[in-house]
């Protein structure tokens, strides 16, 4: 079974400033007319994985899963899912759900490459450098970092981050209520999310601030926050989990467990079996930067057998 992974699809020019995760509605529409004309089986994510350990999949099966439930699952992925009548997994994210402000690092990441290329002056004013050099990603990544890091320090509440955001936004002459007005790199809300449960969408675990402590009982405070607000939400269980960025360690596992998780998956590209470890499910990584064929060669398993010789032989 082929458990399918998406990010987000992009609004505007997102999917060239993160093309290892976010693809344009065109793609996706093309992926999923492969799905449906290729006659394959698209299953909800708990029906399926109970008839994989039963061996009772249909040929063909597949499951699609969408990480952290942005606004553009609302606006620009469900209305496609709905017209091919697909089911779909969101691993739901919900901190900014209430907040609904654009998430922090995202937007300061993609402001920053609004200007990439730039030495721009007025640094000093966000307690940066005096002239923030946007002439390469790991430049501009190190100011997200260091905004990041300014804003624990702070103990900066969500909204003190969002105004630190416009500030940033100012000192680079973007207009950041244009983006906001936009819903750019927010989440869905709790209306939407409400909304879309009720036409059949299932939302399940991510934790509630898209972190993975280290501590035990940090990181099982997260999905018990993530759990209380989705099922509050949705009125349906909340028993299926993703690791943030697909970060996991063997340690989590029982921390999972006893958080009462069935299922967990990672970025780990392979298919899933009946002998996979429920709480450590490959899914293949879908984006833009892949070609529909290669798409294709995952449906049809020989993506697998070649992403598993290439890791044998390194």
């Amino acid at each position: 079974m082929l458990i399918l992974c998406y990010h987000a699809v992009s609004q505007e020019d997102e999917h060239l400033w993160r093309p290892g995760l976010y693809m344009p509605p065109a793609v996706l529409e093309e992926r999923l007319r492969i799905l449906h004309e290729g006659g394959y089986e698209v299953l909800a994510l708990d029906s399926a994985l109970q008839r994989l350990k039963a061996h009772d999949l249909p040929p063909r099966s597949v499951v699609l899963t969408f990480d952290d439930g942005g606004y553009e699952f609302f606006s620009h992925a469900w209305p496609l899912l709905d017209q091919f009548g697909f089911r779909v997994t969101v691993y739901q994210t919900t901190y900014y759900v209430s907040l609904q402000k654009p998430v922090f690092h995202l937007i300061c990441s993609y402001m920053l490459w609004k200007r990439r290329g730039a030495e721009i002056p007025g640094g000093k004013a966000l307690g940066l450098a005096p002239v923030l050099d946007l002439r390469t990603e790991q430049r501009r990544e190190a100011i997200v970092q260091e905004l990041e890091s300014k804003c624990i320090a702070d103990g900066a509440t969500g909204a003190q981050k969002d105004e630190l955001a416009r500030e940033l936004a100012c000192v680079l002459e973007i207009d950041y209520q244009a983006l906001s007005s936009r819903r750019m790199l927010q989440l869905m809300s709790a209306e939407e999310i409400k909304r879309l449960a009720h036409a059949g969408v299932d939302f399940q675990l991510h934790t509630h601030r898209h972190r993975t402590p280290e501590s035990e009982g940090l990181y099982r405070q997260e999905i018990q926050e993530n759990r209380r607000v989705l099922e509050m939400l949705t009125g349906r269980p909340a028993n299926h989990f993703c690791y943030p960025s697909g970060v996991y360690r063997r340690e989590f596992l029982p921390w999972l467990r006893a958080e009462r998780v069935v299922s967990a998956t990672t970025c780990d590209p392979a298919l899933a079996s009946a002998d996979s470890e429920l709480l450590l499910l490959p899914r293949f990584v879908d984006t833009s930067v892949k070609s529909a064929i290669e798409f294709e060669s995952w449906l049809a398993g020989v993506g697998s057998l070649l992403a598993v010789r290439r890791a044998a032989s390194q």
